[in-house]
């Protein structure tokens, strides 16, 4: 999955490679996005919503591992707006060692350039330190690393993982809008932004106003 050379960030080994989380999202202080080759976490009652924007930035099939007791389903009408859902491709886990299982070897394989894990749970630290170094071992020279999201139920907390974010719905006014916090990421602070559906966009706009956490 080719990536705009602008989209990078600097670390100590070198420049990674970073998928945006929304299109503008650097000129509002997002950063350059989340790192390739490394494992995120989402969380919050809109979670599955941040993934599918994700899922927008991405060309080419994506693995969505999701629990097979889970009564949350993925709804393929309401996707079509954001991404074709021909492009996900579903796993159903038997039991929750199964979604870490299947997850960290489809980082490995770097078969696809997005990975999505819908966790019953909380993962241990060792589990997330384990699909870090999967993600990473494909981008060693093989090609592109590919990026992990954890979706985590409450307000998350996974041990380890390279940034955590909260998207959870706003329903003043009209249009669809949501409030989007990072609230952890190894080089940036916690902060909050407004986010907002417009009917022209594939993926919703950063509104105006910024508002620090």
């Amino acid at each position: 999955m080719p990536l705009p050379t602008s989209l990078a960030q600097h670390t100590k080994s070198g420049v990674r490679a970073c998928l945006p989380l929304l299109s503008e999202g650097a000129q509002h202080g997002l950063g350059h996005g989340l790192a390739m080759g490394r494992v995120h976490e989402a969380c919050g009652p809109a979670r599955h919503r941040l993934a599918m924007w994700l899922v927008a930035q991405t060309k080419g099939p994506v693995v969505w591992i999701t629990p097979d007791w889970s009564t949350e389903h993925l709804n393929p009408c309401g996707m079509m707006p954001s991404i074709d859902p021909a492009r996900l491709i579903i796993v159903h886990a038997k039991r929750a060692d199964d979604v870490l299982w299947s997850m960290e070897e489809v980082l490995r394989s770097g078969t696809v350039p997005l990975a999505i894990a819908d966790m019953p749970g909380l993962p241990g630290l060792t589990p997330v330190r384990r699909m870090h170094l999967a993600a990473e071992s494909r981008g060693a020279g093989k090609g592109d690393a590919p990026l992990g999201l954890l979706l985590t139920p409450g307000m998350g907390g996974a041990q380890g993982v390279e940034s955590r974010w909260h998207l959870t719905p706003d329903h003043r006014g009209d249009q669809g809008r949501w409030r989007l916090t990072r609230l952890r990421a190894r080089a940036a602070p916690e902060q909050t932004w407004e986010i907002t559906r417009h009917p022209d966009h594939v993926l919703p706009r950063i509104s105006g106003s910024i508002k620090a956490a």
